[in-house]
């Protein structure tokens, strides 16, 4: 069993320290959606786009909620959480785009969106990924 730790940061709260293969698993899943990211930069697709509907991206959050139990009382619980919550954002910035895309007048706010979105989610991943590197939870 691991022993307690102090998390860095403003919350003060005691976590255990996370298994290595965690900490790992954690920045393999920062890789798959900076992939689903590289995709989208490098091809057709918007960057949001292939975020959310990639099939990295699509594994990253798969593995996210399989391995989110034994991340419970870590620093990575957050890092999980944050990588969660940018796909399902992600998802409902892509619902509110085509939405706007489906009026006509709407299609030149969806593409705003689009563009809007994808760079939240470069910055949400590269921050969580900066985040994990220096070993500290995320902060909300």
């Amino acid at each position: 069993m691991a022993e307690a730790e102090v998390i860095a940061g403003d919350t003060g709260a005691f976590a255990k320290t996370p298994d290595p293969s965690l900490n790992t698993t954690t920045h393999i899943i920062y890789g798959l959606h900076a992939l689903s990211i590289l995709i989208g930069l490098t091809s057709a697709i918007t960057v949001v786009g292939a975020f959310v509907f990639g099939i990295p991206s699509i594994i990253a959050v798969i593995i996210n909620y399989v391995n989110q139990a034994n991340a419970r009382g870590t620093f990575l619980e957050s890092h999980f959480r944050w990588q969660i919550r940018t796909f399902w954002f992600a998802l409902l910035w892509i619902l509110i785009g085509v939405v706007l895309f489906l009026t006509i007048i709407g299609i030149p706010l969806a593409w705003a969106v689009f563009v809007g979105a994808g760079i939240w989610v470069i910055y949400r991943i590269a921050r969580g990924w900066l985040t994990l590197q220096d070993r500290k939870p995320m902060i909300f």
